[in-house]
């Protein structure tokens, strides 16, 4: 196994410089998009997380004024779920303090506010998912490229050979190889988790989406009680 692996150091080493350039491109692909993966898997854990227990919250029969009072009165930031609230409940409250407002205006001021919030709590959900499928779709052809050019060199070379033999352009023909393995050890990771953490974000944009229908459905019926006062 050491020798396997001391041989494989010896290939990429003896490689020409332009593979080499490829495999160390392909290298701080890989670990990019494996920081990326292990950072979105957590932000995204804590999105879902986030979201249910906001919803047990609202759904419990809490009173709207405490629980958005709780949320101005914490001191983390909101995000997600209880962002789109928060936006909701402010932009209806502003309104409703206007006087001569209609219940429709008030409810479509709060519903565009709502709406604005919704697309950038997916915005900051799908931040990097891009570079996942940029490194997924690109890697491959990146590493045959250096396939390419390692095994035209070693031909090459092979031009002021008056006997060519296969012994000599294996190593040449190894490490080229090498570059496809990377560039599909790159590749791989990358679009699982691409798919992977495309479908959860699409998953939560229907939680929030739903979410802020229900909740305008609500503000809709309080503001027709505020205009009839």
């Amino acid at each position: 196994m050491e020798s396997t692996d001391l041989q494989v150091w010896q290939l990429i080493l003896q490689a020409s410089w332009l593979v080499q350039a490829v495999m160390a491109l392909l290298l701080l692909a890989s670990v990019a998009s494996w920081m990326i993966i292990f950072r979105k898997r957590q932000a995204l854990k804590a999105a879902i997380k986030e979201a249910d227990a906001f919803e047990e919250k609202f759904w419990s029969g809490t009173d709207l004024s405490r629980l958005h009072e709780s949320i101005s009165s914490s001191h983390r930031k909101p995000s997600g779920m209880e962002r789109i609230f928060d936006t909701g409940i402010r932009e209806f409250s502003r309104m409703r303090e206007q006087k001569r407002m209609s219940a429709a205006a008030m409810v479509e001021g709060a519903q565009r506010a709502m709406r604005i919030t919704l697309t950038r709590e997916t915005e900051d959900l799908e931040h990097h998912l891009n570079f996942l499928a940029t490194v997924g779709s690109t890697s491959p052809y990146i590493g045959l490229f250096g396939t390419v050019w390692g095994i035209m060199t070693s031909f090459h070379q092979l031009a002021n050979v008056n006997q060519a033999t296969i012994a000599m352009v294996a190593p040449g023909i190894s490490e080229a190889l090498i570059a496809t393995a990377m560039g599909l050890f790159a590749a791989i990771p990358a679009v699982i988790a691409y798919n992977r953490f495309s479908n959860q974000v699409d998953r939560l944009e229907v939680r929030y989406d739903n979410f802020k229908e229900e909740f305008s459905s609500i503000l809709g019926r309080e503001a027709h009680r505020v205009a009839q006062e």
